[in-house]
């Protein structure tokens, strides 16, 4: 079973939830320590025989205690996210989105499990201390999709369009975990002869923090460490020969297109090209690009490859994961 897919091997009929996505009580069951950066987190409990994951850069929710009374005032109901929002900030669990990297469920005699990786920030934001301290034991809340709703339950923005047959991938430290999935899911396209050409650039802070990733046929993988460097400084040229590179290899004229602004600092840069209901844009084009990290390069390459290098905007995923001098987004 590849990294980020749900393997099942029984079913229950039960009526099918309204809501996509639940709460879920689960306990940490161990850690690993994967470099100086990531630490993994693995999550068991009862109720995670339900949980569902699409693979690729699943998103979910990971709740934290609030500084008063723990999960006492967690609201349980189907509206809690806005009852949660109306609770004063001491009362308040500290919500953070992380990305899931495996989920093991429906395996008779075994318990559900589902993996989520941590990138370290020290002390500087409650899920990463939470991530240094964290013990097989402790106790924490998840927000994510139901297997008895059926879906579609959003939360995945690597939606290439029927075109695409290239891809390029971009991220740092706090997009490594989403990338992995991605790498792993693409492995199985290029089998199916889905992928022509394909570039993978990811920003670490040291060189211990280089993985051992899935690199799927036609694709290359090129680990860029920052080495105390500032963001983006050594990534951003690689990026741009990336696609000088693939833009030639899809034969694609392109045409400049405007961006509007985004104000980095008082708004998230989050642009996919998908629907409401996650359903990929209706672009032909033959390239496919998916970048996360610290917003101010993320936006950088944003204007480059739509602006400069005329990528269609349908085809392009940018989310700004974090912004440099701000806590944890």
């Amino acid at each position: 079973m590849s990294a980020g897919t749900v393997e099942r091997l029984d079913t229950v009929e039960t009526a099918a939830p309204a809501d996509p996505w639940r709460l879920y009580d689960v306990q940490v069951a161990r850690t690993e320590q994967l470099s100086p950066t990531f630490v993994r987190v693995t999550f068991t409990g009862e109720g995670l025989e339900d949980f569902d994951a699409g693979g690729l850069d699943q998103r979910v929710k990971l709740v934290l205690p609030a500084t008063e009374g723990g999960y006492d005032h967690l609201p349980r109901s189907t509206d809690w996210y806005t009852r949660w929002r109306a609770l004063p900030d001491e009362r308040r669990c500290t919500l953070r989105t992380y990305t899931v990297r495996a989920v093991r469920r429906g395996i008779p005699g075994v318990a559900a499990e589902v993996d989520i990786d941590f990138a370290l920030h020290g002390e500087s934001g409650p899920a990463s201390r939470w991530a240094l301290a964290a013990r097989p034991g402790d106790r924490v809340v998840l927000w994510g999709p139901d297997a008895r709703h059926g879906g579609p339950y959003g939360g995945i923005e690597f939606a290439p369009g029927p075109g695409a047959h290239s891809f390029l991938v971009v991220g740092d430290e706090t997009a490594v975990p989403a990338v992995s999935v991605i790498l792993a899911e693409l492995a199985d396209w290029a089998v199916a002869g889905e992928i022509v050409c394909g570039e993978v650039l990811l920003e670490v802070p040291c060189a211990d923090d280089v993985l051992d990733l899935v690199v799927p046929p036609n694709v290359t993988l090129t680990w860029v460490v920052r080495d105390g460097t500032p963001h983006g400084d050594r990534l951003v040229p690689l990026v741009h020969a990336a696609a000088d590179r693939l833009l030639g290899c899809c034969s694609i004229p392109g045409t400049a297109q405007e961006l509007p602004d985004v104000d980095i600092d008082a708004e998230t840069l989050w642009e996919v090209p998908v629907d409401e209901a996650g359903v990929p844009l209706a672009s032909q084009a033959p390239l496919y690009a998916w970048l996360a990290g610290e917003a101010a390069v993320i936006r950088s390459l944003r204007r480059h490859l739509v602006s400069e290098r005329g990528v269609d905007r349908k085809s392009v995923a940018f989310m700004g994961y974090w912004r440099e001098g701000r806590p944890e987004n």
